[in-house]
């Protein structure tokens, strides 16, 4: 079968570790996605490759946890990247701050348990957007205090990404994404890695608005696209109270969304299926990792 084929190709890979400097073809090896049930609950492991790949045996691919960092400056401008062209998934688009993934086997650990997301602490996807910052930003740890990022709220989408590759897209997202909010001080130096990431741009929340105008010709994640038309506006504009109140905090729901028509289909020929399944009916549409 695909996805056990995928398997035994991933045992072949170099011994497991992880090195910000790795190419992207070892982070698809190395990288442990953790993998999940529709209610975010643990179900096991596997390498980004494996996670990330859609086919007609996997439709979405597997389901995996991922996080989104939004970084706010004193003047309450968000920092944005523009992924480089070189990434495997979702080249050239635009997106939040930095996006990623938790990853299994790390010390400390960067898996959260139901019960960091019900006291809101969710150290795990802290840790792993501290990394991630420095990774592909360049972004020093000393520069940010991890007790600071603030944890709002879990969203479940999926994305082929046939905009990159074709119709029959063979990549695309699945994820349970925690939603992170930080400020930093004025002049945080930036540092992108060339591997990572093409450009970067601080913005108001009006400039925002006028670069995701259909007319500007620039490509957005999916993923960003469902949290600004959905969440952000109400979360930015009211900046002082995200940050210091539990006023947009939610421990308890994970909202779920269909990507917009352009990023439906794949390999996998996947098409609606969270904005018109039935929520007890949600894991029915998941596909079961090897093993499992």
């Amino acid at each position: 079968r695909f996805l056990t084929a995928l398997v035994a190709m991933a045992t072949d890979a170099p011994p497991s570790g992880w090195d910000k400097n790795m190419s992207q073809e070892d982070f698809m090896y190395k990288d442990e996605c953790i993998l999940l049930d529709k209610d975010d609950n643990v179900v096991g492991h596997a390498n980004k490759k494996i996670s990330h790949v859609f086919s007609g045996e996997a439709p979405r691919a597997l389901l995996h946890r991922a996080f989104s960092v939004f970084l706010f400056d004193s003047q309450g401008r968000l920092l944005l990247q523009k992924r480089a062209a070189s990434k495997i998934t979702f080249p050239n688009v635009w997106t939040n701050t930095c996006c990623s993934h938790p990853l299994y086997g790390f010390t400390p650990t960067e898996v959260d348990t139901p019960d960091d997301v019900a006291n809101a602490t969710v150290m795990g996807a802290k840790r792993a957007a501290i990394r991630k910052l420095d990774h592909e930003l360049g972004i020093e740890p000393s520069t940010l205090d991890i007790g600071a990022f603030k944890f709002l709220t879990r969203l479940h989408y999926w994305a082929a990404d046939v905009v990159t590759h074709g119709n029959e897209a063979p990549w695309g997202e699945h994820e349970i994404d925690y939603i992170l909010f930080a400020r930093c001080a004025d002049g945080l130096p930036v540092k992108p890695h060339p591997e990572e990431v093409d450009d970067v741009k601080w913005v108001t929340l009006s400039e925002l608005q006028e670069m995701m105008k259909p007319d500007s010709g620039l490509l957005w994640s999916p993923w960003f696209r469902i949290i600004v038309e959905r969440f952000l506006v109400n979360w930015w504009k009211d900046l002082d109270e995200t940050m210091t109140t539990d006023k947009y905090v939610d421990v308890k729901g994970i909202h779920r969304f269909d990507p917009t028509a352009e990023h439906m289909g794949g390999a996998g020929k996947a098409g609606a299926w969270l904005d018109v399944t039935e929520e007890t009916k949600v894991n029915d549409g998941l596909t079961k990792p090897p093993n499992a």
